[in-house]
């Protein structure tokens, strides 16, 4: 992995529907603001820039890191911008970290962000270039085939998604930046909602968001206030068409979650790790992801939540902060995952932190659930 890198500083927007009080630049710039003052530092003492968000086509405004510059302290400094569909907010997390294992620079800022209130990713998702008709609308449209598939192999019952909903959603009000904020929400609440693409009911999905995160990444010389160490971190992917691709649970997010565990040093992730932080856009992808990621064997993982291994209070807790189905920047989703798998390891989560966190893991994943990118941090030096 080359020189250690840790997380310093962690700052995020509240998420929600529409901010109508600040512009792209307004938005980036107080996640920034906020990392930095949470590693106690200032743009005068970051050497370079990492900006990721999803497809330009969402908001219209192509090339935004040149726009996103000056609001970020990047002029005359080194910026690049990453994007790999949903999976991009984890990505660029992993891109800067390399610019700190490489030796290349000190301190990197990463940014991730979405205004969905500019754009209409629905849409945007579902009309193809050159603008032919799609079979699906949305993203829903596409993973809900793929979630039945999983339902008829493994015999999980139709509950099992309601239950994941009330679990994230229940986390989501210990987290004060958390875009779905719903007292009293249970199965009932849940299971009224109208359905959206079968076996995915309104509540079972996550929101449209507007919303930034931040993270500054530092070299071990560097290092100020409570780090986050960096143990592992993996990206992969694979063709979406190819031919005997297993869309259930794609060699892809097996190949990456080896990896970065080989790198960490994890044999058996449920025992290993305290805490995870996975990209769950709808909630039946909690127990298909609970065996990608190999957490239990396969057909297993709708037990594992059924069982409450998962909640906040089980051996191993998902989606502490309330998850991607609270809230949902499509570009910073992944970046948000991998952030609050730093706070746990810094012991700064709030009201949502899991008692005794050491290790944890961050997970992203985006298009057709091709592209995959995953982190371990933890208290300790690697």
């Amino acid at each position: 992995m080359g020189n250690r890198c840790a997380v310093i500083g962690v700052g995020q927007t509240h998420y929600t529907t529409r901010r109508r009080d600040v512009s792209m630049a307004g938005l980036v710039r107080e996640a920034a603001l906020r990392a930095l003052e949470d590693a106690g530092l200032t743009f005068a003492d970051i050497d370079a820039v990492v900006v990721g968000k999803a497809p330009d086509l969402f908001e219209g405004v192509m090339m935004p890191e040149a726009y996103l510059a000056d609001a970020l302290g990047a002029a005359g400094k080194p910026m690049t911008r990453v994007h790999t569909a949903g999976s991009v907010g984890g990505s660029t997390a992993l891109v800067g970290a390399s610019l700190i294992q490489g030796g290349v620079h000190d301190r990197v800022l990463v940014v991730a962000y979405e205004k969905q209130s500019e754009s209409n990713a629905t849409w945007a998702l579902t009309t193809h270039l050159p603008f032919t008709s799609s079979l699906v609308v949305g993203a829903g449209g596409y993973f809900a085939p793929h979630i039945r598939e999983y339902m008829r192999r493994s015999g999980a019952p139709g509950h099992i998604g309601t239950l994941v909903a009330v679990k994230d959603r229940l986390n989501a009000l210990k987290n004060p930046y958390a875009h779905l904020r719903i007292p009293g929400i249970d199965r009932a609440m849940v299971e009224s909602t109208p359905m959206l693409w079968e076996p995915i009911r309104y509540l079972e999905t996550c929101p449209s968001s507007d919303g930034a995160c931040a993270i500054v990444l530092s070299s071990e010389r560097a290092v100020t206030g409570t780090p986050a160490w960096v143990h592992g971190g993996a990206m992969r992917s694979e063709p979406i068409f190819r031919a005997g691709r297993d869309t259930v649970s794609p060699q892809a997010g097996i190949d990456c979650a080896a990896d970065v565990y080989r790198q960490a040093g994890v044999t058996d992730p449920r025992r290993d790790l305290d805490v995870a932080e996975v990209y769950v856009p709808f909630s039946w992808y909690e127990p298909m992801w609970l065996e990608n990621l190999g957490f239990c064997g396969v057909n297993e993982g709708w037990k594992l939540t059924e069982a409450g291994a998962t909640a906040l209070d089980g051996d191993i807790p998902w989606n502490a902060s309330g998850g991607v189905l609270s809230s949902n920047p499509i570009g910073a989703s992944g970046l948000i995952r991998f952030a609050e798998a730093a706070l746990q390891v810094r012991g700064m989560a709030g009201d949502h932190q899991v008692e005794g966190a050491r290790r944890a893991l961050g997970h992203a994943y985006g298009g057709g659930a091709q592209f995959f990118a995953m982190w371990i941090v933890g208290a300790e030096k690697p």
